[in-house]
């Protein structure tokens, strides 16, 4: 995965399958600040995932500034970013498209799971599991 420096943020494109269903999103923040991965409502909908008001709880997302949105939580039974199979992954669900301008913000939750390896020097991600 190659890392881009847009406005001094490391952006990345990636591929997420759900259900035999698969998107590029070209937007991620890829942010070892955050504790959790977040997605858009509206570009994961694609792929089939949705805001699941019953078994997904509301948590409160905080921006740079304290600024917060509200977020659902929810386990994914059967996701895949990249090559990287997760069974049962939490992942957070809000509009962060229109205030912050992602499609989605990969946390350090995902970054320790996927067990990433990033190389500035070389601008690459890469995944030992």
């Amino acid at each position: 995965m190659k890392l881009q420096l847009q406005q001094g943020l490391p952006i990345v494109s990636l591929t997420i399958s759900h259900n035999e269903q698969t998107i590029i999103l070209h937007n991620i923040l890829f942010d070892t600040g955050c504790a959790a991965t977040v997605f858009d409502t509206d570009a994961l909908a694609v792929v089939g995932i949705q805001i699941d008001f019953i078994n997904g709880r509301a948590k409160r997302m905080y921006g740079v500034g304290g600024t917060s949105e509200i977020c659902y939580e929810q386990h994914i039974p059967n996701l895949h970013i990249e090559h990287i199979a997760l069974t049962d992954f939490p992942i957070q669900l809000g509009s962060i498209q229109e205030p912050y301008g992602f499609d989605g913000i990969i946390g350090i939750d995902f970054m320790m799971r996927a067990s990433c390896k990033v190389d500035f020097e070389l601008m690459d991600v890469q995944f030992s599991t």
